[in-house]
């Protein structure tokens, strides 16, 4: 059987990398031509969705709603504060209810000031595109004082501008927002001038323009003292750098000291490597890892500003290849994985609350404990990308090894995209693509034939489908059993949960939400699962609400939800599915509202959503949204595809996979068994047909019926 509906939305807010789960439902069928360019259609979908006018229907949407309404250059105020606190959907909903407003009251001003603060939020959210087209619309307003527009607009687009590397044309944006700014303003600007022309190269006029800049109050203070030390390293004056950086580092002071002492560390060591000590640069680096762990996570207003967005996943980066380059490999894991624990503070740490005691956000496990956690058989293979090379680390209870591969950042991330184009389009230079990446990738790690696999990717490596790698015996997955996890420290403490016990299923289907269009098969989808388990609450149409979610997520050993999903890269903790709508409420589950699900209960969760496997990266970090969101609520495992599914080969691999389930086997060996079970079908013999399905998380989880 085939169904031609979608689990996916027209509208779709971003591409992130989603679970999904496609029991026989609404997918591509297995005859049907896969679209080229799967990723360009996807981010086509998010662009749509975030046109002007569909904003500003928002924004109607959003005012009317409003028990409270407020006018509009209040909502402009809120905007803004939400952006510089880091709520980003947030603020663009204020910004979207400012301009929906200016709009019905015919006010150019206030829709210039509305479309200047979306640019401000989409710029923070690093979305290049939208940030540029709302600074240059908002030029195109008449506002009442042209300053309060026009300098932060002509900013951003300098902002978007060094961004993207374009050095000259930044130079000339900031120069027109100098022009243009207010007095209060144009301090900031004049960093942000002169930082570009250090990031560009061009030290004789940034130097001019440094000393002609008055030092600037206490809140942009730091920002100009490590300008100056960037300067003094591009003149070739790294003893003198390394002085100015330590004087930050002394001046740090207030509510925000450790932020800019973290900063004032790494200017430091980076003149240290300058100067050609590479022992005590190596400690430096450490020294602000470290120091970036103590620092609560929210946006830094006036660092982000200025357009240069410190990159703490660097600091790690840097320590780590130090690291490897003293021979320490224990020390440089440790640090790949405070890296990954940095980065889900940056995303989730006072924001939100897991539910009961089932909080993985914080904290890393030690190498002993990795090492006592694997069993003989196990191995953990854990990657790092750097700008030059890949390291991969190979950890069995008998040790830890680091082996460093000649495979660059950009080399790397062309490469997985090449082999998922391939995938895609069901091409047949997929095996020669995927022969050529297991000989870079797993050939020089050593791998034994059958040694379980737990692989902790990182960068671009999370969108490649291990599995379908290919050596000389056959395809990965028929010489071994493959799970992912986020981090080793993720890995560990989900394993230690596994218990085996006779599993219940709690199963949402087809939601009725007039949001999207109805998913009959996702109806027969949560049938078909229920047919395996006794003890079963299946939830379909009205009956599959958010607040019937709520009360009955967290009752089963199984949670299975199969419904329509919309996911968003500028701020993941908005992601959302679409339950049933009940009264006003609209049955919009967020990613933010699950980590107040307690799920420690569950073993396995598995969304079913249409072309969710298409993703934003966290640098350091694994996909964002609702797979980290159900496992910090407490969810064991989830399985997570990375591309649509055509309807008849997921048939055959997820009865097979809930087969092997039901049967006592564990997550990892019933994988693989669907999985070779789908290769084994001519037809479906295409790594297309068995090779999207993940396991994330506890790969030793046992859900039997």
């Amino acid at each position: 059987m085939s169904h031609q509906s979608r689990r996916c939305a027209s509208g779709v807010l971003v591409s992130v990398v989603l679970t999904l789960l496609a029991f026989p439902g609404p997918v591509l069928p297995a005859d049907a031509p896969v679209p080229a360019r799967t990723f360009d259609s996807a981010l086509a979908r998010q662009r749509d969705a975030e046109t002007l006018k569909v904003l500003s229907a928002e924004g109607q949407l959003l005012y009317q709603r409003a028990r409270v309404k407020l006018d509009g250059y209040r909502y402009c105020s809120m905007a803004v504060a939400q952006a510089e606190r880091g709520e980003l959907r947030d603020s663009i909903r204020s910004a979207s209810m400012a301009l929906h407003v200016g709009n019905a009251q015919g006010n150019d001003d206030l829709v210039a000031v509305s479309k200047r603060d979306l640019a401000i939020a989409y710029s923070y959210a690093g979305d290049l595109v939208h940030a540029e087209q709302y600074a240059r619309e908002a030029l195109g307003h008449q506002a009442k004082d042209p300053r309060i527009v026009e300098g932060p607009a002509y900013k951003t687009l300098g902002d978007v501008a060094l961004r993207r590397g374009r050095f000259t044309e930044a130079v000339e944006w900031y120069e027109k927002a100098a022009t243009a700014a207010s007095d209060r303003f144009r301090p900031l600007v004049q960093i942000s001038l002169a930082n570009a022309l250090v990031a560009g190269g061009d030290a004789a006029r940034a130097r001019v323009l440094y000393d002609a800049i008055e030092p600037p109050e206490a809140d942009l203070l730091p920002l100009y003292r490590r300008g100056q030390g960037n300067l003094l390293l591009i003149e070739g004056k790294p003893q003198q750098a390394r002085q100015a950086f330590e004087e930050a580092a002394r001046e740090a002071s207030g509510a925000d000291a450790a932020y800019h002492r973290l900063w004032a560390v790494e200017g430091i060591a980076r003149s240290e490597l300058a100067l050609g000590n590479r022992a005590a640069a190596r400690e430096r680096f450490k020294e602000a890892a470290q120091l970036s762990e103590a620092i609560r996570a929210r946006f830094r207003s006036e660092e982000f500003k200025t357009g240069l967005f410190g990159d703490m996943q660097k600091i790690f980066e840097q320590a780590i290849l130090l690291s490897i380059e003293a021979g320490d490999v224990e020390g440089a894991w440790q640090l790949s994985e405070r890296s990954r624990a940095r980065a889900l503070l940056d995303i989730v740490r006072g924001r939100v609350t897991p539910a009961g005691d089932a909080d993985l956000s914080v904290g890393t496990v030690t190498l002993k404990e990795v090492l006592d956690t694997l069993r003989p058989g196990e191995v953990l293979v854990q990657f790092h990308s750097l700008d030059d090379r890949l390291i991969a680390w190979t950890a069995r209870s008998g040790g830890l090894r680091a082996v460093q591969l000649p495979l660059p950042r950009k080399e790397l991330d062309q490469s997985v995209d090449a082999i998922r184009q391939s995938i895609f389009d069901r091409r047949r230079d997929t095996v020669e693509l995927a022969s050529a990446l297991y000989d870079k990738l797993i050939a020089p790690l050593a791998i034994a034939r059958d040694e379980r696999l737990v692989i902790i990717p990182h960068g671009g490596l999370h969108y490649l489908p291990f599995q379908a790698l290919r050596s000389p015996e056959g395809y990965l997955i028929e010489r071994n059993a493959i799970a992912v996890a986020p981090s080793a420290s993720l890995a560990v403490q989900l394993a230690r949960r596994s218990e085996s016990a006779v599993g219940s299923l709690v199963a949402f289907g087809n939601p009725a939400n007039s949001a999207r269009e109805e998913l009959p098969g996702a109806e027969r989808e949560v049938e078909r699962i229920g047919t395996l388990y006794a003890d079963k609450r299946v939830y379909i149409e009205r009956a599959a609400s958010k607040s019937r979610f709520r009360d009955e997520a967290g009752n089963g050993r199984v949670l299975h939800v199969a419904a329509h999903a919309e996911v968003d890269s500028v701020d993941p903790l908005h992601s959302r599915i679409l339950l049933a709508a009940e009264e006003d409420d609209p049955g919009f589950l967020e990613a933010r509202e699950v980590y107040g699900v307690n799920l420690a209960g569950v073993s396995l969760v598995t969304l079913s959503a249409c072309e969710s496997g298409l993703g934003r990266i966290a640098r350091g970090d694994e996909i964002l949204g609702f797979t980290r969101s159900f496992l910090t609520a407490g969810a064991s495992g989830l399985v997570a595809s990375l591309w649509p599914v055509a309807d008849d080969s997921t048939e055959l691999l997820m009865t097979t996979f809930y087969g092997q389930l039901a049967r006592g086997t564990e997550a990892i060996d019933a994988m693989r068994e669907a999985q070779r079970a789908v290769l084994a079908q001519r037809r479906f013999a295409h790594p297309f047909f068995w090779a999207p399905f993940n396991l994330i998380g506890d790969w030793r989880l046992r859900a039997g019926a």
